[in-house]
């Protein structure tokens, strides 16, 4: 199973609805995936569920047990502050590491409101899955200006960017 991760814990976020687009396209392949949207994390999360409160907080113990299980990842990656959303650091954090990620597979798409299309958030985000032992496709759309580019109320994506979620999914599904 396919684990899509919406990568920020910001209400009625872009990152969500790209989220629910690319489940979309994988099901249009015929291919089973999950939605983590990290607005979903504990409002306690930091003080109930890392380090050495691992494995006692319920609801993430769900979140946590369906990375574990998963096969392949999408991270959808809002750019914020130059890089990624702390709270996927923090969400990272809390997983069983090495076995969530250790030779699994992932797809990173990146988005912001600016010119960049989080291209540096990727990277970062790219070297700390290299650490965890995980393979991170090399196409990796950068969406940029992504409010010009998407319809938030019907969920619809300009073409191009469309063609580019298409073209990782193409790449993926055999990675």
């Amino acid at each position: 199973m396919y684990v899509i991760v919406s990568s920020t814990n910001r209400q009625g976020s872009v990152s969500i609805k790209l989220a629910t687009i690319y489940f979309n396209l994988l099901k249009d392949k015929g291919i089973d995936s999950q939605i983590i949207d990290l607005c979903d994390l504990p409002d306690d999360y930091l003080s109930s569920a890392l380090y050495e409160k691992n494995g006692l907080n319920k609801i993430f113990n769900g979140q946590r047990e369906t990375m574990l299980k998963a096969s392949k990842f999408v991270f959808i990656v809002p750019e914020y502050n130059g890089s990624f959303p702390g709270v996927l650091k923090a969400f990272i954090d809390g997983l069983k590491f090495p076995a969530t990620f250790t030779d699994k597979k992932c797809a990173l798409v990146g988005l912001s409101s600016g010119q960049q299309g989080a291209g540096l958030a990727l990277s970062h985000l790219t070297d700390i899955f290299n650490y965890c032992g995980m393979n991170v496709l090399a196409y990796r759309p950068r969406l940029s200006n992504i409010k010009e580019n998407i319809n938030m109320t019907e969920k619809m994506l300009s073409d191009q960017y469309r063609d580019y979620l298409q073209r990782q999914i193409d790449k993926f599904i055999p990675y």
